[in-house]
Parts: C-alpha cells; structure tokens; sequence
C-alpha cells in the first residue's frame, strides 16, 4: 500500500458561494473523503470502526488556501497517513486540480478516538496494526 492515496471528486455547484469559488469549509469536507477512502484503500472501513463502538474526532484541523477551485472542476485529494498513536492518528492533504495540477491547498487533520459517551479510548488493537502497517 502506498504511502498517499489519491481521491477525485467533481466540485458541485451547491458546494460553491456566491463568488463562484467553492467554500473554503468544503476543503475539510473533502479531507473527510479523503480519510474515509484512504481507511477503505488500507482495507479498514470507518464505518465498521464506528459499529464497534468507536469514532474519531477531530481535535485539530489546518488548512492552507492556495488557488480557487470552481463549480465542475475535478479535484484530487492526495491523503496521506502522518502519525499514529494509541488513541490518535494524523493526516496530511494535498488538495490539487486533477486536470492542470495546480495546487488549490495543503491539509492537516488530528483525530482523537473516542468511545460512545465521547470520552477518549484506545484505538482498537486490529484498527491500530491496520493503519501503522501504512507509516
């Protein structure tokens, strides 16, 4: 598995202001793809981690905006798995346009695991052997 994984998705028109540049809120949204899928391509599932009984937080999240991207454009989150620890992982983003390669922004995302009362708990011993089998 290789370090980065790469998601496109197609900007839509609800996901853009009134300037007709996508919201700068949305670059996180796409983080979140970015993570799910990463997880999915590492042969974990978010969603399964979650049926166990646990989740993951955000606990910080950075974004550096640098060129706009707009409605119908195709974008690339480029994700790539950064630290993990026994009840935190991290992440880095390059957000870029998939067509001409400029680079709309760069990312980072902390996670913290959390149980169903939202208390802070161990990541699950499998789920923690997944991810740093990526580091």
């Amino acid at each position: 598995m290789p370090v980065t994984h790469a998601t496109e998705l197609r900007v839509r028109y609800a996901e853009t202001d009134r300037m007709g540049v996508v919201y700068y809120a949305n670059f996180l949204v796409w983080c979140e793809v970015g993570r799910v899928e990463y997880m999915r391509a590492l042969g974990g599932s978010y969603a399964a981690l979650e049926a166990e009984g646990y989740g993951l937080a955000v606990s910080e999240a950075r974004v550096r905006y640098l060129a706009p991207a707009r409605f119908d454009d195709l974008v690339r989150i480029e994700t790539s798995l950064t630290g993990v620890r026994s009840r935190a992982v991290t992440f880095d983003y390059v957000i870029s346009h998939a067509e001409t390669g400029v680079r709309l922004a760069t990312a980072h995302t902390a996670l913290i695991s959390i149980d169903p009362n939202g208390r802070l708990t161990a990541l699950p011993a499998d789920f923690r052997t997944l991810l740093e089998s990526a580091l």
